[in-house]
């Protein structure tokens, strides 16, 4: 396994499996955990310990509310953590923006927007694609083909544009 998401609750995945899949669609094996910082520290740290063991590169720990999931995490492994806020509660997510930013000095969490499963897992092919030069042309690719799509995109519109002259 090279990348490890975990989420604080299983209600977490519908927002998570764009992840999961953007991830698996770069070739990467990716495991996914319920964990909680909260109600299940030990395993948690066992989990995450092991994982690393293991080979995990990067872990996504994603989280709403008071989200000291991240931070758990990053407390406890040497890899980078990708803390991934949700929106949940009356605060819709800014409390778990606020929580997963706010780590103390020694315990880097490195933050996506609030739900913004893509960008997190984006920016574990970045990290990982700095060491294997394959999963760099994937992204290569990837980002070519998101240009094409909003330069077609454009084309369209000007194209309609031009049309009611």
């Amino acid at each position: 396994m090279q990348v490890a998401i975990i989420m604080g609750s299983e209600s977490d995945w519908p927002r998570l499996e764009v992840a999961w899949e953007l991830l698996r669609n770069f070739g990467l094996d990716v495991g996914v955990r319920v964990l909680s910082a909260h109600r299940t520290p030990e395993d948690c740290v066992c989990f995450v310990r092991e994982a690393e063991e293991a080979g995990v590169q990067v872990f996504i720990a994603a989280a709403g509310l008071a989200a000291h999931l991240p931070g758990v995490v990053a407390a406890n492994t040497l890899r980078p953590v990708i803390g991934l806020p949700l929106a949940a509660g009356p605060l819709k997510g800014q409390d778990a923006l606020y929580s997963v930013v706010q780590m103390p000095p020694g315990v880097p969490v490195a933050t996506v927007g609030i739900d913004n499963a893509r960008n997190a897992a984006l920016l574990a092919v970045e990290i990982l694609a700095l060491g294997d030069i394959n999963l760099a042309d994937k992204l290569r690719a990837y980002r070519l083909e998101q240009r094409q799509q909003v330069l077609a995109r454009d084309l369209k519109l000007q194209e309609k544009l031009g049309a009611g002259e």
